[in-house]
């Protein structure tokens, strides 16, 4: 495993983005399980991409513009519902005393959807992971699975210490009406953002 892809992998997965907004936003509003849960499910949004880009449906979004526009703003659309949920504390995004089963399926299946419709990960994959891989390495395919288990792992750690950091801060923002609606309305702007950023994104 070569240091400048784990330099990489870090610097990507750390940057703020609609997965690690979304694992913020269910530590501060349910929890730290939630927070978890939140991780996990961004994490396992990865896998389709994985798959996309090992059977090469990656490449044909990638040369298609109907099929990636679609995605893209199937995506755009989501990022827009999580907006309005948000605010208006619907869903995953209600601020919820006690996280039970049913709200923890919410925060997984919002996280899973958050990064199964954003097409540039697809992409992603097929751009990003060849690079490290050799043109004369034997084993293709091992190796572009052994890639993507060390990104996936960083993904899911590094988006669980921002939830359990956020999970951490809960109480102080759960007391305070104005900090509770500062909150919700920057989260909401957020996901507005991130849904006009991949509005704009091209192929």
């Amino acid at each position: 495993m070569s240091p400048e892809f784990l330099i990489t992998t870090l610097i990507i997965v750390a940057s703020p983005g609609v997965g690690a907004t979304y694992t913020i936003a269910a530590g501060l509003t349910r929890g730290a399980r939630a927070s978890i849960w939140a991780a996990f499910a961004c994490t396992l949004g990865i896998v389709p991409h994985l798959i996309a880009a090992i059977t090469g449906l990656a490449a044909l979004l990638h040369t298609s513009a109907l099929l990636f526009d679609i995605v893209k703003y199937a995506g755009v659309a989501y990022l827009l519902y999580m907006a309005w949920a948000t605010i208006k504390q619907r869903g995953a995004m209600k601020i919820d005393a006690q996280s039970d089963a049913r709200s923890a399926w919410q925060v997984i299946v919002d996280g899973v959807l958050l990064n199964l419709l954003n097409p540039k990960l697809s992409i992603f994959f097929v751009a990003f992971l060849p690079q490290f891989i050799s043109p004369a390495e034997p084993h293709v395919l091992p190796r572009m699975l052994e890639l993507s288990g060390v990104f996936m792992a960083a993904t899911f750690v590094i988006f669980a210490i921002y939830g359990l950091f956020a999970a951490s801060m809960r109480d102080k923002v759960l007391g305070s009406p104005n900090v509770m609606a500062w909150m919700r309305r920057s989260f909401a702007a957020a996901f507005l953002a991130l849904g006009a950023k991949l509005a704009l994104t091209d192929r």
